[in-house]
């Protein structure tokens, strides 16, 4: 039996390039394997910048940002994704938009668990492998190759 999962998926950036919500539910599923709600919202490039300048100090938009409210037994949070960072970054990289979308959800419900790749090479170091891992599952090629 899966453990219980509530996902609301929020698109004021638009739902063009966003992943469909069945391919949301799998990459959260598989990144959480306990009790979780969470809010995973799609923005556009202001609500982007806004958001990461208000919460952390950086005056530009980046392409994902967790806010944990519960951790430990059961999760909360929300997970706010910018698609034109998204899609630009997935360009610039040469990977599949799916692919790139599937691990920052990855690691952005990683971050809602507590983990953390800037306090440290070990900490950064187990959170890929992790990534890595889970990704791998999915079917998808290691974000980091």
């Amino acid at each position: 039996r899966l453990p219980e999962l509530r996902l609301a998926v929020q698109y004021p950036g638009g739902k063009d390039q966003a992943p469909t919500r069945p391919q949301l539910r799998r990459w959260v599923r598989a990144a959480c394997a306990i009790p979780a709600e969470v809010t995973l919202r799609f923005v556009g490039d202001e609500e982007g910048r806004n958001l990461n300048r208000d919460y952390r100090g950086k005056d530009y938009a980046t392409n994902v940002l967790s806010f944990p409210y519960e951790s430990g037994a059961r999760i909360s949070g929300d997970l706010v994704l910018c698609l034109p960072v998204v899609e630009r970054e997935a360009q610039e990289q040469g990977k599949p938009l799916e692919a790139h979308f599937a691990h920052l959800i990855v690691h952005g419900m990683l971050h809602l668990q507590g983990y953390d790749h800037e306090t440290g090479r070990a900490d950064a170091e187990r959170m890929e492998a992790l990534e890595q891992k889970i990704l791998d599952t999915l079917g998808y090629p290691d974000p980091y190759a």
